[in-house]
């Protein structure tokens, strides 16, 4: 598992699958918008505080356990890495020098540490932890549909939404390895890319104030429709049904002030965006937190690109990047990005109704090895340099977990003396994902869809919600 892997095997940008941004009034007049409001209406809101959302931060590549929430400082010089141990504000916890503001407000989460999942690659280690996808074999696309798309399509079920937002939003999502397989594209997230921190970020077609543009959109509209019957002929997934109302949802996102205004982070003062960090992490999370405010239910946004490093992931192969250099590079906007976003979801009475979550599809080895870089770049010294790394290691890793009406201030499970594997309450990722479905008040247990043959399957095959983590 020492193999070097390019950063686009990782963290490539969002395809062509519809998305957010991409949508713009020739898609709105094909299929895309109408045809995903149509399948993703969910269900009545007497009020945006009734539906429980979550967020998950996913960190592309695995995260070292042992350089950041579960240090061994007893371990030998060729396990413990370099990095100080600090306390935090639970007794008995402590992180790396990596984590001071989340060591700050570690009574406002709590940290497992025993998570294990069994499949050592990038794509299948990412479909265990996204879809409970137990194969652990390296595939190009997903088998199963992942806890998003899932949840997406059984809340769309339960009847008419009146919000105008979309209930599933990827701020920069996690796009690779992940995806709604047998539900179809419709289950998508709504998918916002580019850079929040800059200043020519806009979200386009949304919010249109633009009379005449609303009037050119009508007009698509009803082309759209007159062509509808033709179209319906080659509809081989059943995506294009009769589009009157889902058409007035999709005019409405377009032309809603509340939709406008929810992306728009203008809105936010300055001392709040300081607050998150001007940087594209602290501003996707602030965004995160912005929209499951105003209503959408399911929120991830993936943490890569320039600030992880040279190969814009958290895959620090020696061949990739220097581990430690890589750590201490992204280390401050990360702490900076995650403590906002859990303080504010506390801040502003989220907390109840909103889950964080952050994690990666594993750790990395407990043992540091050391191989030729591969290229020069942030955190990599020249081609040919000898620099220290640490491999993929699904036995044993860490993910922290804070809102969502749970017990905070505590962390669950332990690792061995070497951070090798997880010995203490031990957790797997059916149960990781059991655990996120029962805080959106779904019984994994007992819900069966139906995959591409007409087979009823389970949503999750193995795993039970962790006790010390359920609201």
């Amino acid at each position: 598992m020492s193999h070097p892997f390019n950063a686009s095997s990782i963290c490539p940008g969002p395809g062509s699958r519809r998305g957010f941004m991409k949508m713009g009034l020739a898609g709105f007049a094909s299929l895309s918008l109408p045809g995903m409001l149509r399948l993703r209406a969910a269900s009545p809101v007497k009020s945006n505080d009734e539906k429980t959302a979550v967020i998950m931060v996913w960190k592309p590549g695995g995260c070292s356990h042992i350089d950041t929430y579960d240090p061994k400082p007893n371990a030998g010089t060729e396990y413990r890495g370099p990095f100080d141990i600090i306390p935090t504000k639970v007794p008995g916890l402590d992180f790396t020098e990596l984590l001071p503001l989340q060591a700050k407000i570690a009574d406002k989460f709590t940290v497992l540490r025993s998570m294990r999942q069994t499949a050592g690659g990038h794509p299948a280690g990412s479909m265990q932890m996204l879809s409970g996808d137990s194969d652990t074999r390296d595939k190009p696309k997903p088998r199963l549909p992942d806890w998003m798309s899932v949840t997406n399509y059984l809340r769309s079920q339960e009847g008419q939404r009146s919000n105008p937002l979309p209930l599933y939003v990827g701020v920069s999502p996690p796009t690779s390895y992940a995806g709604p397989a047998y539900l179809g594209d419709a289950y998508s997230p709504f998918s916002v890319t580019g850079d929040p921190n800059s200043p020519k970020f806009v979200v386009p077609n949304i919010g249109l104030s633009d009379a005449n543009e609303v009037r050119h959109l009508s007009r698509r509209s009803s082309l759209r429709q007159n062509l509808d019957t033709l179209e319906r002929a080659f509809d081989q997934a059943g995506e294009l049904q009769a589009l009157d109302e889902f058409e007035t949802q999709a005019m409405t996102l377009l032309t809603n002030p509340k939709t406008k205004e929810a992306f728009d982070l203008t809105k936010e003062d300055d001392a709040t965006r300081d607050r998150y960090g001007r940087n594209s992490w602290g501003q996707q999370l602030l965004l995160a937190r912005r929209l499951v405010e105003a209503g959408v239910e399911v929120l991830t946004s993936s943490l890569r690109g320039p600030l992880c490093g040279r190969v814009n992931n958290w895959d620090d192969h020696a061949v990739n990047h220097h581990v430690f250099d890589a750590l201490r590079f992204r280390a401050a906007a990360y702490d900076q990005a995650v403590s906002a976003l859990i303080e504010d979801i506390y801040d502003r009475g989220l907390d109840k109704r909103v889950l964080v979550v952050v994690t990666g599809e594993f750790g990395r080895t407990p043992k540091i090895s050391h191989q030729p870089s591969t290229g020069a770049g942030n955190a990599s010294a020249p081609a040919g340099t000898r620099q220290p790394g640490r491999d993929h290691w699904p036995r044993a890793f860490s993910n922290i977990w804070a809102g969502g009406g749970i017990e905070t201030g505590r962390f669950i499970g332990a690792t061995d003396k070497r951070g090798e594997d997880s010995i203490e309450r031990i957790c797997s990722a059916g149960d990781f994902l059991a655990t996120i479905y029962h805080h959106l008040g779904i019984d994994s247990s007992n819900v069966f869809i139906k995959d591409f043959n007409g087979r009823p399957t389970r949503i999750v095959e193995h795993g039970k919600p962790i006790p010390e983590l359920m609201g």
